[in-house]
This record gives C-alpha cells, structure tokens and sequence, in this order.
C-alpha cells in the first residue's frame, strides 16, 4: 500500500510545472481533490491528489497559487483521465481553463455499467473489485488547516493509488460486454449537461417556482443574477445570501416597495441590510421589463401514472437490468419508463422521443415496453428463496 513514502509532496510552483512537463506523454492520470465548500461560493480546492501512470503526486494547492498547468495537462495529450464520482473535479477543470478532461472516465459510473450496485462509493468498490480496504478515518478532516499529518496525507493518497486498477478492471469487463461505447456517450452527456451549470444562468433551476406567471419569472430571473453577483463579491453561498424560498415569495408579491419587502416575515432576519435596496432595485427592473421580453412560463415534467402498469414496468425494467447486470438508475427512473410507455401509447405528446428510446438505453428497454404492451410478455416467480426471486418469460435480448 501507498504511504507517505512513496509520493512526491509537491509545494511550489515550479515543482508542479515540472511535473506537468514530465507527464505530458503519460498513457493515464488519475486525479481526486480535497475541498472546502461551507458557505463558499465556490469549493476552494486544498489538495490535489494525481497518480500519473504509477508516480504518485500529492500537490498542496494553498502553497502553490496556480494550478493551472496541472489543467492543461488534464485537457491535452493522449492519456485516460480517471476518477470516481467526478463532479466537482470536472468542474475544477472546466472553471480553470474552460475544457473537458481528456478521455474522462468515472470508475462510479462506469461500475454501473457492468453491475446493479449504483452508485458505490470508492471504499467499496475498491474492496468489491480489487479485494482491498480504504482507510476512511479522516472523512471529516479539514483540508484547508496546514499542517496535514502523515495520516491525513496517506488517507488522501489511498484516493488515487487504486484508480488505474479500477480502471483496468472494469474496462476489461465493459469490452466483454461490448459497453465500452456507452460509458464513453454517458461521459460525454454527463459533461456537457454540467459545463451548462457554469455557462449558462441557472435560474430555473430555484426551487419552487414552477406555478409562478411569466411576470414572477422575470423577477426569480433577475434576483438570481444579483444574488449569483454578489455571492461571487462576498465568496458566501448563494443560498446565504437570499434563500430560495425568499425569492420565490419576492416574485409572488412582485413589488419592490422597501417597506413591504421588510414586512415579509423572516426577510429581515436572513437578508443583510445593504441587500434590500440591491433586491428592491431588481425587483423593480423585472417589472419594468416589456411584455414580450418576459421568460416563458416553466414546462411542468409530464409524468404518468398508468396504475398496475406503471408497477409492472418498472418491475419488469429492473428484472432486466439484474439480468443485463446493470444499475438501473443509470437506465432509467420509474417516472421515464411510464412516460415512455404512454408515448409508445399515444397518452403522452413530447417533442422528441424519450432518452429510452435512444443510444444505448434502447438497447436495454428497446423491446421491454412493446412486449408488455402486446401482452407477450409476463413476470412469474423462480426461485422463491433467492436474491430475486422474480423472472421474466417472453423477453430476451440478445447479448454482446
């Protein structure tokens, strides 16, 4: 096992362009990072765990200000980047230099692929499919504190020391099952669907909102640009400086009177008082905006119910991915699968054809929801005393 040992502690700024350099034409690099988020606008990043090829690499990212050559390194060259629950490494990148990694690949998500447990965490899978234990003592350790003992160092390094292995061992059992293009479309889709989180303004994205008038809307927008601003100014949550269900009652009223803004209960006690003219002035511009330049009313999620069928579906849906040994969240919700059926139905009109109709996702319930609503298709029970007891008769999909 990896120790303190057997790393480079890298402290400086040309120690890591160094490294970097020397990296450049490594066939893997596997990364994770150690964080603070507490009421920060954004995670500020204290360790930067990297295992190139099998050199290991523990950067200490409050001595060394700019970590940007390890960004560069991470978006260009020919090597896999590897990781486990990859968000906000992802979004480390992106914010850093405004690329993808090179060749991402999320051992969570691609374990999913080739088995039912989704999603794991890294401990497990590390003891699920290399037989070995992460010593998870230090989760609540405080990353941004300096000194790191020896063990704080170890633990954060035991994150990356597994990565190629994982890696290995799952894309070894993804080309058996020919699935290595779908890890690598999920990756993709994954990725862009995350870039748009720091591209575009998520203001639709508040809680509670989906009833309110186009109006309201402009209001939510345009206090959700303030809040986004001055929550960048202050480096404070956004949720701190004006929580959701703040804004959401701010455009229900629709007024930026001071007076009436102090009156709603709560307001004072959660919103600085330098903020209320700030608030009462963009309040004010949403009601100034013309008619035709409002924000479309939200598009409600259409979800079916479909009763008794609706249950076999998603009964039937998670037979075949037992069968298939794949997770089934990372196929579909209950929710897509009825919806699905009753677009196959005609009882549902959407723009285009549901995700489970595309890519590798119809592969797996392509054929599902027509053989239950033909009728040849039936659910009986095998063994009752296994794991799962229930089978599937008249369904089978061909295998790779």
């Amino acid at each position: 096992m990896a120790d303190s040992s057997s790393f480079e502690h890298i402290t400086t700024q040309d120690q890591l362009e160094k490294f970097c350099s020397e990296s450049s034409h490594c066939d893997f690099i596997g990364f994770d990072t150690e964080f603070v988020s507490e009421n920060r606008y954004l995670p500020e990043l204290c360790l930067l765990q990297v295992a190139a090829d099998e050199r290991y690499v523990i950067v200490d990212t409050l001595t060394v200000k700019d970590v940007t050559p390890f960004w560069e390194l991470l978006v260009s060259g020919p090597h896999v980047t590897i990781a486990h629950a990859a968000r906000e490494e992802f979004m480390f990148c992106f914010r850093a230099v405004g690329k993808h990694p090179q060749r991402l690949f999320d051992v969570q998500l691609a374990a999913g692929m080739i088995s039912t447990d989704y999603p794991s965490s890294y401990g497990n899978l590390v003891s699920k499919m290399l037989g070995k234990q992460v010593d998870k003592g230090e989760t609540r350790t405080d990353w941004a504190r300096r000194p790191l003992t020896d063990r704080q160092m170890d633990y954060a390094l035991q994150d990356v020391v597994h990565l190629l292995p994982l890696y290995k061992k799952i894309n070894n059992r993804l080309n058996k099952l020919g699935r290595t293009d779908w890890v690598t479309s999920e990756m993709t889709a994954w990725q862009n669907t995350l870039e748009k989180t720091v591209t575009e303004p998520q203001w639709r994205r508040v809680s509670g909102i989906s009833s309110l008038n186009s109006r309201a809307l402009a209001i939510v927008k345009e206090l959700w640009i303030w809040r986004d601003e001055s929550a960048r100014e202050k480096n404070r949550s956004a949720r701190r400086v004006l929580p959701d269900d703040l804004i959401v009652e701010l455009a229900r009223r629709g007024s930026p009177d001071e007076k009436r803004l102090r009156a709603i209960r709560g307001f004072e006690s959660r919103v600085s008082r330098d903020s209320i003219t700030p608030i009462a002035n963009a309040i004010q511009k949403a009601v100034d905006t013309p008619k035709d330049e409002l924000p479309g009313r939200m598009q409600r999620n259409k979800t079916m119910n479909l009763g008794l069928l609706g249950q076999f579906l998603t009964t039937a849906l998670n037979i075949v991915c037992r069968n298939e040994n794949i997770a089934p969240p990372l196929v579909g919700t209950a929710n897509e699968v009825r919806n699905m059926a009753a677009w196959r139905m005609g009882m549902l009109k959407l723009d285009q054809p549901p995700d489970l109709c595309k890519g590798w996702r119809a592969e797996i319930v392509g054929q599902l929801i027509d053989k239950v609503l033909d009728g040849s298709l039936s659910i009986r029970v095998g063994d009752p005393r296994s794991e799962q007891p229930l089978m599937i008769e008249g369904f089978e999909r061909k295998s790779d």
